[in-house]
């Protein structure tokens, strides 16, 4: 044997001892793929349930969304009457204040024109009252004065 076939012979020899050495390796790897497949496949098993009630949880959340906002649509619907209404109310209210403005101006100008008559009548009759007195009291005057120039003559 020639030193060429030794050394293919110890190449060859040393290849398949690492070929025995890497399979151990290998057929573990390969019980550990088989067991992530199973557990992929079991996991596979338990979400597609799990994945069909999300889908019916959301529906139905959309479902009670579009409830909702059925409901608002009504709840606006009834607010814009109400804004209607009061706006309403405030213009009636604003019409009461007016007519209660030209009431209240219509009836005290003749309350007042009536009261300044009735002041004016009563000084009249005081000042007439005070007038006669004085009208007495100076004919009073004058007798006496006239009884005292007869009395003197």
């Amino acid at each position: 044997m020639e030193f060429g076939e030794v050394a293919a012979l110890i190449a060859a020899i040393a290849f398949a001892m690492l070929v025995l050495i890497l399979t151990l390796p290998i057929l573990r790897l390969r019980h550990t793929v088989d067991a992530a497949t199973r557990m992929i496949n079991d996991l596979n098993d338990r979400t597609a349930p799990l994945l069909g009630d999300v889908n019916t949880t959301v529906k139905n959340v959309n479902v009670a969304l579009e409830q909702v906002q059925t409901s608002l649509d009504g709840v606006n619907l009834q607010l814009a009457k109400v804004d209607t209404m009061t706006s309403h109310a405030q213009n009636v209210t604003a019409n009461v204040a007016n007519l209660a403005t030209v009431v209240s101006a219509a009836a005290a100008n003749p309350l007042v024109k009536v009261a300044a008559f009735g002041y004016g009548v009563r000084r009249a009759a005081a000042s007439r009252k005070n007038a006669e007195t004085e009208r007495e009291v100076r004919d009073t005057i004058k007798q006496q004065r006239r009884a005292a120039r007869r009395g003197n003559r």
